[in-house]
């Protein structure tokens, strides 16, 4: 039962990371309010603008190591004003290797708050896949050389002074080399 639950929980964060599943996407405006509309180079965008993807770079992706040495630990948490902190507990997390493909998702998903369109199939697989404990601590092992968005999610809402549960999405850019160990603070202050 518990393998069917880790499939199913690996199945439904590929479809959220491919765009089959989307989650409502908020962007805070004055106020904390939504923001009905953001101003990009082209014009307006509205936030139900789906983003389309550059190309799938296959040959960047290919000279990119599969395997590795490295370990990527650390915590996942949100922290309040006050440096209290809610953390990620049992989240899934995955390590993204950074290229152009995943730096347009960065730039317009995760800084720019846009919805994407579908990711490539392909992408899955370069992705590492690892889950936190119940102190939000997750570790990746066997971690080839490179650089990575490390990426994760916390579920708040009370506790964090919502009305309604959120989920809120993290990522981190690490570099790894060798052998190293390299430790993570995958945290984000809340408004």
């Amino acid at each position: 039962m518990r393998k069917i639950y880790y499939i199913a929980v690996w199945i439904i964060t590929a479809l959220m990371l491919s765009g089959c599943i989307h989650r409502e996407l908020i962007i805070a405006g004055p106020n904390n309010q939504p923001s009905e509309e953001k101003n990009t180079s082209q014009g307006q965008t509205t936030e139900n603008t789906i983003i389309p993807r550059i190309s799938f770079p296959e040959d960047e992706y290919k000279r990119l190591s599969k395997s590795g040495n490295a370990t990527v630990k650390g915590s996942i948490y949100l922290s309040d004003a006050y440096g209290k902190k809610t953390y990620g507990k049992q989240t899934r997390l995955y390590l993204n290797p950074v290229t152009s493909y995943s730096r347009q998702w960065y730039n317009e998903s995760y800084i720019g708050g846009y919805k994407m369109a579908k990711a490539d199939k392909r992408l899955y697989n370069y992705l590492k896949f690892t889950a936190s404990n119940a102190q939000g601590k997750f570790a990746f092992y066997g971690v080839p050389s490179g650089t990575y968005y490390v990426i994760g999610v916390v579920k708040c809402g009370k506790e964090c002074g919502y009305d309604a549960p959120r989920n809120i999405r993290i990522a981190k850019e690490v570099t790894v080399s060798g052998s190293d160990t390299v430790a993570v603070d995958l945290g984000k202050m809340i408004d």
